[in-house]
């Protein structure tokens, strides 16, 4: 049971922040299912450590940042090595095309798109374009320079209007996307 914080105030963190972690850890696993189950852990957890929590303003970073780490956990469990972050960064392509959404792009094959950028890439570019994190609450919550949040946020969405457009162009929605390295 969660002592440290008050049954009303875990109700309001819950009210107040479960539609963004939903999102979120859908983003991140692309399954509702395992959305749900992080979504649930990351409360549990919070409950856990509610003393970590030294400012209320800022809950809604602390409990994304349990979020990707619960998910993170979820990956090592499972065996799933991620690609060096440096040999990634030096396969993905710079483009500039037009923005794949005038291509009718659909939530599937944005799914796929994101669930082949490695996580390193993909939780950076689902804070500030789904969930609307600035470039420094990313940095802190992913604890890396602002300079690199943005280097990866370029870089992500480099790829993803590259395997979008690819898509859209040959008409058919991809079951997987695979990321080039």
């Amino acid at each position: 049971m969660c002592e440290a914080l008050s049954a009303p105030n875990m109700i309001e963190l819950v009210r107040q922040h479960h539609s963004l972690l939903y999102r979120y850890a859908y983003r991140l696993s692309g399954s509702a299912a395992d959305a749900e189950d992080l979504t649930q852990e990351t409360y549990l957890q919070a409950c856990r450590k509610i003393d970590q929590l030294r400012d209320p303003s800022s809950a809604k970073g602390w409990l994304c940042t349990i979020l990707r780490n619960r998910y993170l956990k979820r990956l090592r469990d499972e065996d799933h090595g991620e690609v060096p972050l440096g040999s990634a960064l030096e396969t993905i392509p710079e483009t500039k095309s037009t923005d794949a959404a005038t291509f009718g792009i659909d939530s599937d094959q944005l799914q796929a798109a994101l669930n082949a950028l490695p996580e390193s890439f993909r939780s950076p570019l689902i804070l500030f374009y789904f969930e609307e994190f600035s470039y420094q609450e990313i940095a802190d919550q992913m604890q890396v320079p602002v300079g690199t949040v943005m280097s990866r946020l370029s870089r992500a969405k480099a790829h993803l209007r590259q395997e979008l457009l690819q898509a859209a162009q040959c008409g058919s929605s991809r079951d997987s996307v695979t990321f080039p390295i």
